[in-house]
C-alpha cells in the first residue's frame, strides 16, 4: 500500500494506492471514493465496523478522510514495536497490520475492559488522523509528561504510561477517555492533537447545539 496525502494539514485526505489483489482495512466512515471495481466489504456495525477493501486485477485506490478537520500522519510498523492508537484517530492500515484491543498493553491500561485505544502491531502502514494540528512529543529515557487523553492520537509501546483521573472526583470513563489523563515516560514517541473531539461535543452541548436544534 502506498499512501499519498493531500489538503493537509487542515483538511487531510489520504489516497491509498493498492497493488493488484491487495487488501487494506479502513474505517468505513472515512471512505470518500474508490477506483471503479474495488471491492468493499464492511464487517461489524457501529463503532466496531471495519471495511475490508480489495483491489482488482489491475490494482486500485481509496480516498479516505476523517470526519473532523485536521492533519494526517503515517506510522510505518517494522514488526519490532507496536503502537497504541486512539480508536477515533484510526483511518486505515495495511492488511498485514493486526489491530488487537486485547493485547497486553491494552489489558495493562484497561484491566481487560474495552477502552478507547486499540493496539496495532505487525508490519505495514497505519494511517492516523488528528483533530486540528499534529504534534510529535519525543521523550528521552526517563523524561515524563502528562497529556489529557482527548489529545492523545497514538504512542509507541516503548513508552511507559499510566491512566489516572483528573479531577479524582469528576466523571470518568475508560470507554471514551472522559476525565482521564496520561502520564508518559520515555523513551519513545507520543502523537498528540491540538483539538479534542470530546471538548467539541461538550462545547456544542453547552451552547445549545445538538442533533435536535
Amino acid at each position: 500500500m502506498q499512501v499519498r496525502t493531500r489538503h493537509t494539514p487542515t483538511f487531510g485526505v489520504a489516497r491509498l494506492v493498492l497493488a493488484p489483489g491487495e487488501m487494506v482495512l479502513a474505517d468505513p466512515q472515512t471512505l470518500v471514493a474508490t477506483s471503479y471495481g474495488l471491492a468493499v466489504d464492511v464487517k461489524g456495525a457501529g463503532a466496531k465496523a471495519v471495511a475490508l477493501c480489495t483491489a482488482g486485477a489491475e490494482g486500485g485506490w481509496i480516498d479516505a478522510a476523517p470526519a473532523l478537520p485536521g492533519d494526517l500522519h503515517l506510522v510505518e510498523l517494522d514488526g519490532t514495536h507496536g503502537w497504541c492508537v486512539s480508536r477515533l484517530g484510526w483511518v486505515a492500515s495495511s492488511s498485514t497490520v493486526a489491530m488487537n484491543p486485547d493485547a497486553p498493553p491494552m489489558k495493562a491500561l484497561f484491566g481487560g475492559v474495552e477502552g478507547f485505544l486499540n493496539y496495532a502491531h505487525g508490519q505495514g502502514s497505519v494511517v492516523l488522523a488528528c483533530y486540528g494540528a499534529l504534534d510529535l512529543v519525543t521523550l528521552a529515557a526517563g523524561e515524563a509528561v502528562t497529556i489529557a487523553s482527548d489529545h492523545v492520537v497514538a504512542f509507541a509501546d516503548t513508552v511507559q504510561c499510566r491512566l489516572r483521573a483528573l479531577p479524582p472526583d469528576g466523571a470518568q470513563s475508560i470507554h471514551s477517555g472522559e476525565g482521564l489523563v496520561f502520564d508518559f515516560a520515555g523513551p519513545g514517541a507520543v502523537l498528540t492533537q491540538t483539538r479534542g473531539p470530546r471538548r467539541l461535543a461538550t462545547w456544542l452541548r453547552a451552547n445549545g447545539v445538538s442533533s435536535r436544534s
